[in-house]
């Protein structure tokens, strides 16, 4: 088959350890490129922390897709057109807070250019700011803070104490917000309908694209629902044992070039 599409996962599996796109995965990406394929950034990570590295790979040049927010957010880069917004429920937001403080870790959303959160010294915090190359905005109180719209929060904090936050949420605001782990120190907090799966087919129903024409590459528990969904889904070697169940295709680690990998073998 003719894969016409390609959606990356940047942390874990586009991007090595350093959060730098290596230059083998640069060049396969052009090649993808050249030969018609449309290639999608889909990450947790908010627009800002996705936009440089589409621009890196000249997207907005030659054409491709965002998905940021796990998908809350679709950009046509080519464009700069936002094409999908969803909007996390005001309602909510309370709860995520208290929370959060209650069970000893942080929530977290994003103002502007920066993490806003009510500590800048945390060591969770601080991996979200420094996945962003961004800055964190330490606030007195996050809940009275966020008086404007948001896509997603992030609780963080060790994966034991986040396990009951998720469960308070799922069980309070079933059907309204859904919340998932991405790393097991990142809690995903999104409006309910929102992941990876579902914004790639709201995506390729406007492209013309079937699911069975497009490859997934993966390395998160969040990257789960888009490896189910793709025709081809590539897991890094670096990814959970969890995710690797979902593998129709093993590629080399994130620091070894496995998007190149995948993009050379099963796509020129």
């Amino acid at each position: 088959m003719k894969y016409k599409a390609l959606a990356l996962d940047l942390d874990g599996t586009l991007t090595n350890r350093e959060k730098k796109v290596p230059a083998g995965n640069k060049e396969a990406i052009a090649k993808a490129i050249d030969a018609g394929v449309k290639v999608i950034l889909a990450s947790g990570r908010p627009l800002f922390g996705i936009t440089p590295i589409a621009r890196e790979l000249e997207l907005d040049k030659k054409g491709g897709y965002i998905l940021a927010y796990n998908g809350g957010c679709i950009v046509d880069c080519k464009t700069g057109k936002q094409m999908s917004a969803t909007i996390m429920p005001q309602d909510c937001i309370a709860d995520i807070c208290s929370l959060a403080r209650a069970n000893g870790v942080y929530a977290l959303t994003y103002a502007d250019t920066q993490i806003a959160a009510e500590s800048d010294s945390d060591e969770y915090v601080k991996k979200e700011a420094i996945c962003n190359s961004t800055t964190i905005k330490k606030v007195d109180d996050l809940r009275k803070f966020v008086d404007y719209p948001v896509e997603k929060f992030l609780v963080v904090g060790e994966h034991e104490k986040l396990l009951p936050v998720q469960k308070a949420l799922l069980d309070k605001h079933e059907g309204v917000i859904n919340a998932f782990f991405s790393e097991s120190y990142f809690l995903e907090v999104v409006p309910a309908g929102v992941a990876k799966d579902a914004s790639l087919d709201k995506l390729l129903t406007m492209l013309d694209i079937t699911s069975e024409e497009l490859v997934a590459c993966g390395d998160g528990m969040n990257d789960i629902p888009m490896l189910k969904y793709a025709g081809l889904a590539a897991v890094m070697e670096n990814a959970y044992p969890e995710v690797k169940k979902y593998a129709n295709v093993n590629a080399p680690s994130n620091d070894d070039c496995g998007v190149a990998y995948v993009i050379d073998n099963y796509i020129l």
